[in-house]
């Protein structure tokens, strides 16, 4: 460790304090990685975050750690370590997807926002582990096995990005991506104490497409806000392979991430227009957040929003990419797909095209209702999840009825209605396990989202898991 960090780990620090101390000498990213990579041997074996870590890391660090010895760093991210969930591409690796049933032979090109974090010198450490193809919340996946929480291994990190999560909270470097279809990314973040933004549908262009691609988004999952906003800034680049993609103005996410929240106004939601279950340090959370926006200024209040129900959408929008999963899957390999995934592709995936077209008159409802609901709120505060993680070594039973009661009913709505959403730590549970609450806003407004955040985590600052 540098002298001059005494008592310091400098893989527990955050891009922006390791991007200052690379400014000032007194950090080189060779010294990072080793910390990181030190930490990712001792600590990983009892966890499973990661599916490969990538044997040219050195290298990288050690092209940063030049460019800023010469006073000329690339990029934005110049020499950070950074974790790739296996559900987006990265040259040189296969992608796996969590799958037995995927192709063992390496990709050529980079998915266009890991393409992005290397321009901007971040240093891939690795790529994480996923559920299948995403397709469920309990963290574990037929290729690599169960993911465990650092908080407490006896318990799930939380799906898909459940290497992500796991990583974020053991300190395996401070930037980590996720995708999140239903709540990949806020789900494992909620239940690992990690930041965790799934951004407006289209900001990050994602390419190829996950099975879920009407509403997959990816989006940095960290252990502070302004680290989050740093890292979607990179992410966030417009790219003519996404044909969803949103032409963005490049710009930094972290300018006025400290203006706070005095004169927003938030509503708080208790029923995402179904009978959602959240558990009793689910509701302190919420209650606790919304006194800390008070008190920093904003206009807080009950909000009786009128939704229909997003469940039936997402049912569908999730069944029917089931469905085809398993239709495209070659015969011979059918039977080594998650047996969930043919449960739930049996369930629902059977819908006609008038269905399908219901479900698209749905979710254009659901997104006009959330329309109108921003149209007198700037922001809502809900949970993220309903109750602290199953057990990791638990089996998945009845995916169906488990999606609405203990998965993802506070989620899904939001990437049905393709608007942005955080997840922010918010204390510990009754068990020690991290607590977390949620805030959207309308679509496109990223920037409330971030700051809303920021304003919480400055009022009530989050630990990193104490793993010794």
């Amino acid at each position: 460790m540098p002298a001059s960090m005494p008592g310091t780990d400098p893989a527990l620090l955050s891009a922006e304090a390791m991007l200052a101390e690379f400014a000032r000498r007194r950090l080189t990213p060779l010294d990072v990685l080793q910390a990181v990579t030190e930490r990712v041997a001792r600590l990983n074996p009892g966890l499973n975050a990661f599916v490969v870590m990538n044997p040219k890391a050195i290298d990288a660090a050690g092209e940063s750690a030049m460019r800023w010895r010469a006073g000329r760093p690339i990029g934005p991210l110049d020499g950070v370590p950074v974790t790739v969930k296996d559900l987006l591409d990265l040259a040189g690796f296969p992608t796996r997807r969590g799958s037995r049933t995927t192709p063992t032979e390496p990709v050529p090109d980079d998915a266009p926002l890991v393409a992005s974090l290397k321009a901007a010198g971040a240093v891939i450490l690795g790529k994480t582990a996923t559920t299948e193809f995403g397709w469920k919340t309990p963290g574990d996946c037929p290729l690599t096995g169960i993911t465990r929480n650092p908080w407490n291994s006896d318990y799930s990190t939380g799906g898909s990005s459940s290497g992500a999560g796991a990583a974020g909270a053991a300190g395996f470097g401070p930037l980590h991506v996720g995708t999140d279809a239903g709540g990949s990314v806020r789900i494992p973040a909620a239940w690992c104490g990690l930041v965790g933004l799934k951004p407006t549908y289209g900001r990050v262009p994602q390419w190829p497409t996950s099975a879920f691609a009407a509403v997959s988004c990816a989006g940095p999952m960290t252990r502070t806000v302004r680290d989050a906003a740093l890292m979607f800034s990179v992410m966030a680049r417009y790219d003519l392979r996404d044909p969803f993609c949103i032409p963005g103005d490049d710009r930094d996410w972290r300018d006025g991430i400290e203006a706070g929240v005095a004169g927003l106004t938030v509503g708080i939601l208790r029923r995402p227009g179904f009978d959602a279950p959240t558990d009793a340090d689910g509701l302190a959370a919420v209650e606790q957040a919304a006194r800390l926006l008070s008190e920093a200024g904003a206009s807080v209040e009950e909000a009786a929003a009128d939704l229909p129900d997003p469940s039936t959408v997402f049912a569908r929008v999730w069944g029917a990419a089931l469905a085809r999963l398993v239709t495209s899957t070659p015969a011979q390999l059918v039977n080594l797909l998650d047996p969930g995934i043919r449960e739930v592709a049996s369930a629902l995936g059977g819908m006609t095209a008038v269905e399908f077209m219901d479900g698209e008159a749905l979710r254009a409802q659901l997104g006009h209702a959330m329309g109108r609901f921003h149209q007198r709120y700037d922001l809502l505060l809900c949970p993220t999840v309903p109750a602290g993680p199953p057990l990791a070594d638990a089996p998945t039973m009845d995916p169906v009825r488990a999606l609405n009661t203990e998965w993802a009913p506070w989620t899904f709505a939001f990437n049905v209605s393709r608007q942005p959403a955080i997840t922010v730590p918010m204390g510990t549970r009754a068990n020690g396990l991290p607590n977390a609450v949620q805030i959207a806003a309308a679509r496109f407004r990223d920037d409330l989202v971030l700051r809303a955040a920021r304003a919480i985590e400055v009022a009530a600052p989050f630990p990193v898991a104490d793993l010794g």
